[in-house]
């Protein structure tokens, strides 16, 4: 049996939004690349921060910590988690698709001199509302970036 080697996609979530970062990742996952994430705190999401944070904070009582639903509080893991919602799950195309998604917090050292792309459409200055950063939103809801 042959192996392929794909290529690694590097894309740098500075000043994307969020949602739609996401969901072109999970597009390009679903075709067969592999996709690297960096920069993940630095991904945006769209709207007034005290009414995210409400809806947050409401979001984070559901469940149990035995038997879920887990809810994360690192920058990577959020993105990683919303790129698993727009993706397949049901279907093993889409569990292999999540498999190919690595999401990093900052820019680890092996992926430093490789080329980036960042998402025209999913810029953040086309936003005409307000925003904040992953890392905001994380710190909001109890990560501690010293951990």
């Amino acid at each position: 049996m042959q192996t392929t080697v794909r290529p690694l996609t590097i894309i740098n979530a500075e000043g994307l939004i969020l949602g739609r970062m996401a969901s072109y990742v999970a597009k390009r996952a679903l075709k067969g690349e592999e996709i690297a994430v960096v920069n993940a705190e630095k991904a945006v999401l769209s709207g007034k921060k005290p009414n995210k944070m409400v809806e947050a904070k409401i979001f984070l009582e559901v469940g149990h910590l035995r038997w879920g639903p887990t809810h994360y509080r690192r920058p990577d893991r959020i993105v990683r988690k919303t790129i698993k919602g727009m993706l397949p799950l049901d279907k093993s195309k889409g569990k292999q698709a999540y498999k190919r998604i690595k999401v990093f917090i900052g820019m680890p050292n092996e992926l430093k001199d490789k080329k980036m792309e960042s998402i025209e459409q999913a810029n953040a200055k086309k936003l005409a509302c307000t925003y904040f950063t992953v890392s905001e939103f994380a710190k909001e809801i109890g990560w501690n970036p010293g951990e």
